[in-house]
């Protein structure tokens, strides 16, 4: 298995810009897993797919005003700061632009509207892969100061920044949005509670390889951006029942994926425990799901690690085939993009 298994040509034009409106009326590829066949609907059409007693799970989490404006103390210089994970009260692990220089001791003064009350950011060490550690003098301020963080392929301006949250978002730590949930309504929610669905929320908070594409040739040595990630009590008990009785369990998006899958490598066989920690699952082609019986989720960008999970989870051969499909009736690519359900 190599990182060029799971590249693919784009055409251009390809890549959504903006999103769709309204969120429901997306385009929807319906991948069936024991017979191969891929069939073309609207997103709210998924509610056909879905069986009484099925359980949907959630990512919650919220994207925080993550890019963050300044110049560098002395020369003036143009400075962007990507913060990626909260370590403590005002330090961050963060990418940052010109990350060659901005090494340790490097000092930035953010852009705000406040002109009296500065607020600076200094580097504090620096880690792999252009990642720095960056501390702050006032991180309320700061985020006051944020935008929201769009992804490097989309150039388009976004007019209302709750369009890159979901509807049900909530938990806010995100650098990303997770963006299979982006299709939801309030109204298809509440048609598939209505129709017996039961729909769960647990939280990841979507980190850097949501737009960092694996570099090695070879991904088993590719160090898998850890996230942190939270499932309630209550809410792992009824994912344990639901798998103990023969209900589906349906993710929504990858990052649910690997919170469950991390969760149940970490319990009995069968079982979900209550979590709250770091995620660092790697999932690729062999690995054995132990809960995720269906998953929603966008198309992803070549070489990336959500491709790569996808095509462990609906089979490297289908998952290949369902993209030329996508490209051959034009759908919509990456984060404002369709989506596929995977049965």
């Amino acid at each position: 298995m190599k990182t060029s298994d799971f590249d693919y040509t784009l055409p251009e034009g390809f890549i959504a810009q903006t999103p769709l409106e309204p969120r429901d009326h997306s385009r929807l590829l319906v991948l069936n897993r024991r017979d191969g066949s891929i069939t073309h609907h609207r997103f709210y059409d998924i509610v056909d797919y879905l069986l009484p007693g099925d359980v949907m799970v959630f990512n919650d989490s919220r994207v925080i005003p993550a890019r963050i404006k300044g110049k560098r103390a002395g020369s003036g210089g143009a400075v962007e700061i990507l913060l990626l994970r909260r370590l403590e009260e005002n330090l961050w692990e963060a990418l940052v632009k010109p990350a060659k220089r901005l090494n340790v001791g490097a000092e930035v003064e953010i852009n705000t509207n406040n002109t009296a009350q500065n607020v600076t950011a200094r580097v504090t060490a620096v880690g792999e892969a252009g990642i720095r550690t960056v501390s702050f003098n006032d991180e309320k301020r700061m985020l006051d100061a944020g935008e929201t963080p769009l992804p490097p392929y989309i150039h388009a301006d976004l007019q209302d920044p709750e369009r890159y949250q979901t509807v049900y978002a909530k938990v806010a730590g995100s650098a990303a949005a997770p963006t299979a949930g982006l299709h939801f309504t309030p109204a298809l929610l509440k048609k598939i509670e209505e129709k017996g669905i039961r729909c769960l929320f647990i939280t990841l908070h979507v980190g850097l390889d949501t737009f960092r594409p694996v570099t090695e040739e070879d991904p088993l040595k590719h160090k898998i951006y850890r996230e942190y990630g939270v499932i309630e009590g209550d809410v792992a008990e009824e994912l344990t029942r639901a798998h103990r009785e023969g209900r589906r369990i349906i993710c929504v998006g990858t990052t649910t994926v690997r919170l469950i899958e991390k969760a149940a490598l970490e319990g009995d066989a069968g079982e979900i425990r209550p979590f709250r920690g770091w995620v660092d699952l790697f999932i690729l082609p062999g690995h054995r799901f132990r809960m995720v019986d269906a998953m929603v989720t966008n198309f992803h960008l070549p070489r990336s690690t959500l491709l790569m999970l996808v095509g462990a989870f609906g089979g490297k051969a289908l998952i290949d085939k369902s993209y030329r499909e996508a490209i051959a009736q034009k759908y919509r690519f990456y984060s404002f993009g369709d989506a596929m359900l995977v049965l």
